[in-house]
C-alpha cells in the first residue's frame, strides 16, 4: 500500500470515531458495554475525540510526506498510539468494562498495529 493510500485510510478510521464520539457518545458507548449517565461522561466521550481527532489530522496532514526518515518516525509513532490502544482497551475487556462489541476496540487497534507495522517495513 502506498503511504498516501495508508495515511488516509488511518486518518479515515480515527475521523469516523472522533466524530461518533464526540455526536453520539450515548449511541456508541453502551456497544461496548459503557454506560453515558451523566453530563460529566457525556464530555468525557468529547474529550477522548479530541485525541481521535488529532490522530486523523496527523495521518491526513502528512499523507503527501516524501521525506522517508519522516514518514519512518511517523508510522513508530502509530505503532505506539495504536499498540497502547490494544493494551488499554484490552485491560478494559479483561476487566469486564468492556463488554458485548468491546472486544472489538482491541481488535481494532491491533489491526491498526499491525497494518501501521506492516507499511514501516515496506519503507
Amino acid at each position: 500500500m502506498t503511504n498516501k493510500a495508508f495515511f488516509t485510510l488511518h486518518g479515515s478510521i480515527y475521523t469516523a470515531f472522533a466524530f461518533a464520539l464526540f455526536f453520539i457518545p450515548s449511541l456508541m458507548w453502551p456497544m461496548y458495554g459503557v454506560e453515558i449517565n451523566d453530563q460529566y461522561a457525556y464530555f468525557l466521550s468529547q474529550h477522548t475525540s479530541i485525541f481521535l481527532g488529532g490522530m486523523a489530522a496527523i495521518s491526513l496532514f502528512v499523507r503527501d510526506v516524501q521525506h522517508s526518515q519522516t514518514v519512518t518516525q511517523l508510522l513508530k509513532a502509530l505503532i505506539v498510539a495504536n499498540g497502547l490502544g490494544v493494551i488499554i482497551t484490552g485491560y478494559a475487556g479483561i476487566t469486564g468494562i468492556f463488554v458485548g462489541f468491546g472486544w472489538s476496540d482491541p481488535a481494532f487497534f491491533a489491526l491498526l498495529t499491525l497494518l501501521s507495522y506492516r507499511q514501516l517495513k515496506q519503507q
